[in-house]
């Protein structure tokens, strides 16, 4: 009875009817499991009040750094991971979606230089970051729902000024164009994505590349810098 008992309540957590546990998941690992996401919730409701708005449960691990926090808002069933750092400085701040989760180290910047505040972030409903991700928010990075991300993807929303080369480069000054990836995606592990692209619903950018201009819907991309491979099957394949 114990087993039903989790899974219906880790269907509520999820916010997903269709959540199952592996049952061949020994009942120790479910209870380690358990008291983790507990501890972890407490460290949530602790912060909840130091958040703009927050939607349900949020499950906050340790050593978690949250600045800027009265920009942050949060959906339910958030998950933040140990080490996560986010600076919510921005003139859009943070905005979380529901059951969203944020892999450990990952550092969320909203704001390169108090010089100029920087645009902000937002994540969709049911999409992660993976571990050791990079977010350069300066410009603006706005990504969907249903997304998955790789460990170590890196997004950089923001290029420095080059023209003149009769004074520094750090002088010069910033551009800030904005990233956007649509509903859908798979960023693999490692994946860099530079300032002004937007990568189409439905893609895939393979693991380890550099992506430097639009990638269209359902294509699949690789390589330095990141070119189109194939597109992927837009209807059921024949039985």
């Amino acid at each position: 009875m114990l087993r039903p008992t989790l899974q219906t309540l880790i269907r509520q957590i999820k916010h997903n009817p269709h959540y199952t546990i592996d049952p061949r998941l020994p009942l120790s690992g479910m209870m380690t499991l358990f008291k983790e996401r507990a501890l972890a919730y407490v460290r949530g409701w602790l912060r909840r009040p130091t958040l703009a708005a927050c939607g349900g449960a949020f499950f906050v691990g340790r050593r978690v750094q949250l600045l800027n926090s009265r920009r942050m808002h949060v959906g339910a069933s958030v998950t933040l991971e140990d080490d996560v750092k986010i600076d919510a400085l921005s003139a859009e701040g943070v905005c979380i979606g529901d059951n969203v989760s944020i892999g450990r180290f990952t550092v969320i910047e909203c704001t390169g230089a108090i010089t100029h505040l920087g645009k902000g972030f937002r994540i969709g409903n049911d999409s992660n970051l993976g571990d050791y991700s990079f977010v350069g928010a300066a410009g603006g990075v706005t990504i969907g729902s249903q997304v998955l991300i790789g460990q170590g993807v890196r997004f950089h929303s923001e290029n420095h000024v080059i023209e003149r080369s009769d004074v520094p480069i750090k002088v010069q000054g910033v551009t800030h164009a904005g990233i956007v990836v649509e509903d859908d995606v798979w960023l693999g592990s490692g994946a860099l994505l530079l300032d002004g692209v937007r990568v189409g619903k439905g893609a895939v950018v393979a693991a380890g590349s550099v992506v430097t201009a639009d990638v269209p819907p359902l294509a699949v991309v690789g390589g330095v810098p990141a070119k189109i491979i194939k597109f992927r099957q837009t209807t059921e394949p024949q039985a």
